[in-house]
């Protein structure tokens, strides 16, 4: 499984900021996201599931608040950091397309799929 270094472990804090990393998904550029959430590393494209826009309220700000929920800062939706399900505002019930990650020797890695790929050169 061909593996794509994001940053080291220690980068992503539980709850706190996460990393963004360039994808091309579909035919689209744009950017896939690391966070923590309960100790794990979790991984999403960076594309709100109600309009296809970036969630960030400025790079790498995805946690709400209370750092529990995912928001996007233009609609207000809230995701489940785990699941990526939108639990709330005007995308419920859809979810946010999750980007394959594994951390590994104080690394993290993502893993292209048949939609989100390497950024084309």
């Amino acid at each position: 499984m061909t593996e794509i270094w994001v940053c080291a472990s220690e980068d992503v804090h539980e709850g706190g900021k996460g990393i963004r990393f360039p994808v091309t998904a579909g035919n689209d550029d744009s950017t896939g996201f690391v966070v923590r959430y309960s100790g794990v590393v979790h991984g999403y494209l960076n594309r709100c599931a109600h309009v296809p826009i970036e969630l960030d309220w400025s790079p790498g700000e995805f946690f709400e608040g209370s750092g529990l929920y995912l928001m996007c800062s233009t609609h207000g939706a809230i995701y489940e950091p785990d699941t990526g399900h939108c639990s709330g505002g005007p995308c419920k019930g859809g979810r946010l397309r999750v980007i394959k990650v594994s951390e590994k020797e104080g690394k993290v890695f993502w893993h292209p799929d048949e939609f989100v790929k390497p950024v084309r050169a």
